[in-house]
């Protein structure tokens, strides 16, 4: 598929955040600041990167090279591969039609007293519009600003000056308008950093690689536009957990228990994370929800997400194949070149939570022994698969490729900046393992795994 080269591009975003509202000095989280609800942590793909990486928190540009770890002091950086979420955004027209509803529904049928409500219905203001549909918020400008210069520090070798002019640094992007600003962005802290105001840097917009997901036949059809493929997260929300945080919003609202949809709990929720993740504001909205309630919306998104993206259907990860070839391609020819100069010394590829999520299912993590289900809530309480902590905005996969002289190429995976291990390698260089083996451990996919194979809705005659 051809790519669009898109020179310049303006930043279209909406900033018309009105109706603050105070912070609440209640419900604060377990550090004790005030700001940031105590649910936080469990804003599943709605949450702040600085969650997931608390550090950030007080200082934004923070980064720690010694957990890099490579096996011997002559060991360089040679290719970095990072798929990245694009950064905070706005709710998306259908959710903002949630939130109206509930909206009005506090507005005109609470009757509790107490000070959070009564401020959400005399001072905070239904600010959402259906226009802002997803778009890119400052803080989610910020977000890829501040990850451009975090990784340049990580990767000092790698992500320089000389290669941004060089044209070694490539961007690629969806062509959905928060990827675009979130590529744009990425770029502008790299050329504020080095103060580069003499030229601009190409981004090329490939929906084929990025949002794999709406090009394959067989998941649209057997997954994404069929009802009963997630019937697990409808019993869910039918469920006695569910219909217990219901209860208990309805009871906190004072209004009777069937004015409370499990749209109208989710609504709520998401306004608690909007809130805090566009503003940092503490809203009276998380008043809500206790962290037993927050625990059951978490799930009942993580369990969205594994039937949707992760390992419910195979071919939800499968349609990630044309973006698992690519990435080895790149990492191949990295190889091949080492002894010269690598052609592409960074990919930098911004996406949505739909194209990390199916990638890290096909790679095997965060796959837990038994599978989410309606019934099963309970026994999941250490599952390892949470998108809370998988999937903030901005969530990135890293692959860094290393020479390490005398043919040793070694592959290190990081998530959110943060090492972690190929499923299935083990043992002393874990977090390092060698290229080969990594490429061994996946040659069933590296060899077959073809997506016009994968996503065809009807096998062909012959293989049937």
């Amino acid at each position: 598929m051809p790519t669009i080269v898109w020179k310049t591009i303006v930043i279209h975003i909406i900033i018309t955040i009105t109706g603050f509202s105070c912070c609440l000095q209640s419900d604060v989280n377990l550090q004790g600041n005030p700001n940031i609800p105590a649910i936080a942590k469990y804003f599943t793909t709605k949450g702040r990167y600085e969650e997931v990486n608390p550090y950030l928190i007080e200082d934004i540009l923070a980064v720690n090279r010694s957990m890099l770890q490579p096996p011997s002091a002559q060991c360089r950086e040679i290719h970095l591969t990072a798929i990245i979420r694009h950064g905070t955004r706005y709710p998306t027209t259908k959710n903002v039609k949630k939130m109206q509803k509930l909206y009005d529904l506090v507005k005109s049928s609470a009757k509790n007293k107490q000070s959070w409500l009564r401020e959400i219905q005399s001072q905070w203001r239904m600010w959402y519009t259906e226009d802002m549909d997803g778009r890119l918020v400052q803080k989610g400008v910020d977000d890829h600003r501040h990850l451009a210069v975090r990784l340049s520090k990580l990767f000092p070798s790698l992500i320089t000056e000389d290669k941004l002019r060089g044209g070694l640094i490539q961007f690629i992007t969806s062509s959905k308008h928060r990827c675009v600003n979130s590529t744009l962005s990425f770029k502008a802290g790299l050329t504020e950093l080095w103060a580069i105001k003499d030229k601009e840097f190409d981004h090329s917009v490939n929906d084929a690689l990025m949002r794999f997901f709406d090009q394959c036949t067989r998941f649209v059809e057997e997954v994404d536009n069929n009802p009963s493929a997630l019937s697990e997260v409808d019993k869910f929300k039918e469920g006695p957990e569910m219909r217990r945080v219901q209860e208990k919003i309805a009871d906190r609202l004072g209004v009777p228990y069937n004015n409370i949809t499990d749209d109208m709990a989710e609504a709520a929720f998401y306004l608690c994370a909007y809130e805090f993740a566009i503003k940092t504001v503490n809203s009276p909205w998380c008043q809500l929800f206790d962290e037993v309630d927050a625990q059951v919306m978490e799930y009942a998104n993580d369990l969205k997400q594994f039937w949707k993206r992760g390992y419910g259907y195979d071919i939800n990860s499968k349609s990630s194949c044309i973006l698992f070839h690519d990435v080895f391609s790149r990492l191949d020819q990295a190889a091949k070149e080492k002894s010269g100069q690598v052609t592409e010394a960074v990919t930098v590829q911004v996406g949505h939570a739909e194209t990390l999520l199916p990638l890290l299912t096909l790679l095997g993590f965060f796959k837990d022994s038994d599978p989410l289900t309606s019934t099963n809530y309970a026994t999941q309480t250490q599952r390892s698969f949470r998108t809370s902590h998988m999937l903030p905005y901005a969530a990135n996969l890293l692959l860094v490729l290393y020479d390490c002289g005398g043919g040793d190429l070694r592959l290190q995976p990081l998530l959110n900046e943060k090492p972690v291990s190929f499923p299935g390698l083990t043992g002393q260089q874990a977090s390092m393992p060698l290229y080969q083996d990594v490429r061994q451990h996946y040659r069933e996919l590296l060899q077959g795994c073809d997506f016009e194979t994968v996503c065809q809705l009807f096998k062909q005659p012959a293989d049937v």
